[in-house]
């Protein structure tokens, strides 16, 4: 990733319970392109949402960044998005 641009990726994921380990499989293979990640999901004192969203802000090789959207993508129940910044 050229250091002027910022990259985002937003992880919509469905059903959690089934779906978070072949995620985590994922970030986990990518680990080192990813400078930070927020998991947000909604919570209370009766239930844990079965659905999540998590925040990863992207680091390194923009295609390889890329390769890392597309793996998630192609997880049942994920939905990746990007937010692509220019900072020039």
């Amino acid at each position: 990733m050229h250091p002027e641009k910022h990259l985002i990726l937003g992880v919509h994921i469905t059903d959690r319970v089934h779906h978070a380990s072949q995620v985590q499989d994922v970030l986990t293979k990518y680990g080192c392109q990813i400078k930070t990640r927020i998991g947000l999901h909604d919570v209370d004192e009766a239930s844990c949402s079965p659905n999540g969203l998590l925040l990863l802000e992207m680091f390194g090789d923009h295609s390889v960044c890329a390769e890392a959207a597309a793996k998630l993508n192609m997880i049942e129940g994920v939905e990746v998005q990007q937010m692509l910044f220019d900072h020039a």
